[in-house]
């Protein structure tokens, strides 16, 4: 099962190779893994999805997680109600006789061209893993060259911040 954990550490160097490789060392596959500062500038939050075949082995890991001095607070925001995004940039072949379905494509997916030229159309679109997925499999019939995805961030709803769960 994936599991996602919002991780709040201090905002040092090499604190992300530190968790990263902790998860590895446990033999746990991260799925995504993203980074960023926080609300305040000397903490980063990041959310990791990783999969496990159970909370038992997930608790291991956070476990040894939060042993780490860098480690602030760890949410798993699994069973929280929360806010997921991904975000992916992806380059497309687009010729004079395909460019307005792709662009009809687009529109349905509400993502956004954010570049053209002769040859090709670049594409921004945010959303759920599963949007993302799809738009790429629709994506697919006009040839895709490339696909980049920053991985799943999450945002736990109401009022209390993961500091404070």
């Amino acid at each position: 099962m994936k599991y996602t954990l919002a991780v709040l550490v201090d905002n040092r160097p090499g604190v992300l190779t530190h968790i990263s490789g902790l998860i590895s060392r446990r033999a746990f596959n991260i799925e995504s893994i993203a980074a960023g500062y926080t609300e305040e500038t000397d903490t980063t939050r990041i959310t990791i999805s990783v999969e496990a075949d159970n909370e038992v082995e997930l608790e291991q890991v956070v476990n040894q997680l939060s042993k780490l001095v860098d480690v602030i607070k760890i949410v798993n925001l699994t069973y929280v109600e929360s806010i997921e995004r991904e975000l992916a940039l992806i380059k497309v072949r687009a010729s004079k006789t395909n460019r307005s379905d792709l662009v009809n494509v687009v529109e349905i997916f509400r993502a956004k061209i954010i570049d053209v030229n002769r040859e090709t159309v670049a594409i921004e679109l945010t959303g759920e893993e599963s949007k993302i997925d799809a738009f790429c499999e629709v994506l697919l019939d006009f040839g895709i060259i490339e696909i980049v995805r920053t991985g799943k961030i999450a945002l736990a709803r109401g009022p209390v911040p993961a500091k404070e769960m």
